[in-house]
């Protein structure tokens, strides 16, 4: 028997961020320091607070638990208290498509830019949005 969400009640969020994707998002000379990049991004995202229009979250704003997946040369990037920082083992994709499944009373946001990974994300059940909702919306 699937779970029926009334729409009364509020989703918890999780917010789920292709750390490759938003970073790569602004000429900055990110691709110098690639670590570096995700953890500006992540302090950051600490600061992300509540979100107005976050899909899938009801009216008005609200707090996401944030999850930012990192790979390549930006692996090795802490948890701080607000993120949590998923290494990817493999493929970024890969694993942004595995953590996109929502689990029972959640909605799952991932930001992305990548087609072929926002199709995976919608098809395991997430919404997505691009790396300038999420920038817009950043400290």
């Amino acid at each position: 028997m699937t779970e029926q969400h009334s729409g009364q009640e509020p989703r918890r969020p999780v917010l789920i961020v292709d750390g490759a994707n938003v970073v790569g998002a602004t000429p900055n000379g990110w691709w110098r320091d690639r670590a570096g990049a995700a953890e500006r991004l992540r302090d950051r995202l600490a600061h992300l607070g509540a979100v107005e229009g976050l899909p899938g979250s009801g009216s008005g704003a609200a707090h996401p638990e944030v999850v930012l997946v990192t790979e390549g040369a930006a692996r090795g990037v802490p948890s701080v208290p607000g993120v949590r920082v998923v290494e990817a083992p493999g493929s970024g994709d890969d694993t942004i498509a595995r953590l996109a499944v929502p689990e029972a009373g959640e909605n799952r946001t991932v930001v992305t830019a990548d087609r072929e990974l926002r199709r995976r994300a919608e098809a395991a059940g997430a919404s997505v949005v691009g790396p300038s909702w999420l920038l817009g919306r950043l400290p």
